[in-house]
Parts: C-alpha cells; structure tokens; sequence
C-alpha cells in the first residue's frame, strides 16, 4: 500500500438551499394577479460511504474539502427550484468518524455503510406560500437555509479475521508472504513494516474451502500503548480483529526470551482495550529454522523462510475464524440506532451576558427576504408566538434591557414588546396602538 494513510481530516460543507421567489401573475386581461413564486431547492447532502475500492485516507490529506451541490432558486409561475446533487465521498471500510471533540459519530464497519456527514440547507419558501385570508398579495420570501458545516476526524481501522501482534523484527512480514500473496517489505532490521498489510488466505479444497484476510500489523515495543513507537497508530489496526496472532521471535537478537516477549505484548493489549485479552488467540514461535534446540517456548513453532509448521498454523487460524464469523452472525446482537437531533428551541447564555436564541425553526422564521415588509413582520411575529420563543427566554432568566439575538436580528427585550421588538419597520414606543380584541372573546 504506497502512500497508506490511516487519519485524516476532512471538512464537509452541505449545500446552501435556494432563495424563494417573489413573484406575481402577469397575463393579458388578468389585472389582479396573485403570488407565484416559486420555492428554492434543498441544498445537497454529504454522505460517507464505505467503499471497498478503497485501501486508505490517502485523498484527503491534501485535498480535504468536500462539498455538495446548491439547490437553485425559485421562479415565478410557481416554479421551484432544483435540488442540489449529493455528493458521496466514498471511505475506506473500517473508516471511524469523530467530531473534534473525540465524539464518535459513525463506524463505517461494511461495505455500503453510509452516513450523512452534512446536511444541504433546506430551500426557502416562494411567496405563492405565504397566501392567507389575511394577507393577499404577499411581497416577500424565505431565503435559502445554509448547509451545515463542520470538520471531522476520520480513522482506519483495518478490517481483518487475523491480526499478527509481535515485537519488531519477529517475522510477521514474512509470515505473511508465505501464507498469503502479500508482498510486503522484508528486511533483517526493526521496523521494516511502517505501515500494516493485508493478505488473503485459503484453506482447502475449491467449493469446499474458507478464505480469512491476515493483517501484518507493525511491530509493537514496551510502551506502545502508551503512544511509544507509535503504539497508537499501530494497535488500532488490531481492534477489529477477529483472532490475535502473538510472534514470539525464538531468536530475538536482544535476547529476550518468548515468554519476555508475551508478557509485554499481552500487558500492551491489555493498556490499551481491556476487551483485545477476550478475543481468541494462538501463541507462535517464529524463526525455528534459526533458533537455539535449548530455546523454550510455546509449542507451536513456524519457520517462514523454509514454511514448517505454517500448514498447521493457517489449519487453526482457519477454525478460530469460522467460529467467530459463526458467533458474530447468531441472533440477538445489538442494532445501534443513530437518531436526528431535535429541532427544539434553546436559549442559550453568551459570554457578554446577552442571549442566543437557538433551534433551526427560530431561524427560519427570520430568514425573509424583506423584513421591513408589513407582511413579512406579520408573519415573523405570529411564527415566533407559535414556537415559543418569548416562552424560552422567559425560563432562561431574560429581563428588561437584556440583549437577545435571533439570527442576523439583534434587539433589547422589553417585557410589554417581547420579541416584536426585534423586528424593523415597527413602531414599539409608548404611542403605538395595541391589536384590539375581536368581538366573541377571540383574539
């Protein structure tokens, strides 16, 4: 895998919806036509897609801006707008999301797993929709939604049945080549593998036989798990494996005996995921054609170069394998169920002591094309009321004089004005008339 990249950073930009439309009907000896504009399309969404053409994250270390279509904008004669294409970024399998904060938020586990890593701004609405009883001949729309944007960490986690866990210089690579058609870099000094390898191997007879995938993962050292040697990156290729394979050179040039070597190995698994010491293992001396007759050790004994005892070895790989593939497939696993975030409305407190009114529906209301618009501020006011938006800032602790923002409005509360005052074009002085009721009580 030249260039193999397993972390990047990618940032992901939904497309922007289009503007509404204002628009009226104009035709011959039609003297009062009524709205027709038309509404803007959705933004484009941003999907991840796990992908097996795929081998690493090599495409996003410099280039890592992704970003889906704008929607168009609406017409008149009711003619709406074009939705923004999507646009499908297609990752490696095994691919691991997170926000900057560490937060997982998807794991691309399969081929064909898809995740919406930014949603396209919704597109705004055209004035033929604002039509009421009450207002005739509406003169304003919605502007289109912006897509949502954020940056996002992304990891490979190899997907492999076997994992080869050893010390530096313990075989691996070599082993590899001889069980399977991989062709890594082999050579007599520490840390020749600086990036892991996956080869396939098959057992048995055609029709009859079991095919599992061996991941050459780079040679682990005392500390690993705590980021020495670039333990990190390399224990992380271990997580999804489904059997652990632990080397122990027999003839370590350090000295160090086998049973040395499995104790730091284990002791590292164990720092870094507890759960790595459940999964089932087999314990291999590599290098036996080399090794000293006095050399102890686990019983199984392989030797790369000449191919003795590797039969036996890929023979065991192979029904650990099957069993685990035959265990992870029994009923009663756990589907894990990513819901969409609410669209409440939130007030939230800033650090000058003024409030931030949150929650897409909040900012929709405002995002009319004319604000200075009776009618637009008609509809802003009745949208609000509706949302609960004075409601919440009551329970968030707002006084008089306090500062509230609304999206691009900014406006200071009054307990008699509430959020109208936040809206041009309305006179909120001490002269302004108040809403009479209507006759039978109603308001």
């Amino acid at each position: 895998m030249p260039g193999f990249v397993d972390e990047a950073q990618v940032h992901v930009k939904g497309g922007d919806g289009g503007a509404g439309a204002v628009s009226f009907r104009r035709e011959a000896h039609v003297s009062r036509g009524g709205p027709d504009g038309g509404d803007g399309g959705n933004g484009g969404d941003v999907w991840l897609v796990a992908s097996p053409n795929q081998a690493s994250l090599l495409g996003f270390r410099d280039h890592p801006h992704r970003r889906a279509g704008d929607g168009r904008h609406g017409q008149g004669k009711r003619r709406h707008g074009a939705r923004g294409p999507a646009l499908d970024v297609p990752v490696p399998v095994g691919t691991m999301v997170r926000a900057p904060d560490g937060t997982v938020l998807a794991d691309l586990a399969a081929a064909g797993d898809r995740w919406q890593a930014a949603g396209g701004g919704r597109g705004g609405r055209g004035n033929a929709r604002f039509l009421s009883n009450s207002r005739r001949a509406p003169a304003f729309a919605e502007q289109g939604e912006a897509g949502e944007e954020r940056w996002l960490d992304i990891e490979l986690k190899l997907l492999a049945d076997v994992a080869l866990v050893g010390m530096p210089n313990a075989g691996k690579s070599t082993l590899i080549a001889r069980i399977s058609a991989a062709r890594p870099k082999i050579a007599d000094y520490p840390f020749t593998t600086l990036e892991p390898h996956l080869g396939v191997v098959t057992v048995g007879r055609p029709g009859d036989d079991t095919e599992f995938v061996v991941a050459d993962v780079p040679g682990l050292v005392e500390g690993a798990a705590d980021g020495r040697g670039l333990g990190h990156r390399f224990l992380r290729h271990t997580e999804r494996a489904r059997v652990l394979v632990l080397l122990l050179d027999l003839a370590a040039t350090d000295g160090r005996s086998p049973q040395d070597q499995e104790r730091i190995l284990l002791r590292e698994l164990e720092r870094y995921r507890p759960e790595l010491l459940e999964r089932p293992r087999v314990v291999v001396g590599s290098k036996a054609d080399v090794a000293p007759a006095d050399t102890g050790g686990p019983a199984l004994r392989i030797s790369g170069v000449t191919g003795a005892g590797t039969v036996e070895l890929v023979g065991r790989l192979a029904g650990l394998v099957t069993a685990a593939r035959a265990a992870e497939a029994s009923p009663g696993s756990m589907v894990v169920v990513h819901r969409p975030a609410s669209d409440d409305i939130e007030v939230a407190r800033a650090d000058d002591g003024s409030f931030v009114v949150l929650g897409r529906p909040a900012l929709r209301a405002v995002a009319l094309s004319d604000l200075t618009d009776d009618g637009a501020v008609d509809y802003v006011q009745h949208r609000l009321r509706r949302l609960g938006v004075e409601r919440a800032l009551v329970r968030a602790g707002v006084r008089d004089g306090d500062v509230v923002h609304l999206g691009p409005l900014s406006f200071t509360y009054q307990r008699d004005e509430g959020v109208e005052a936040a809206l041009p074009g309305r006179d909120t002085g001490p002269d302004r008339p108040r809403r009479r009721r209507r006759e039978g009580g109603g308001r």
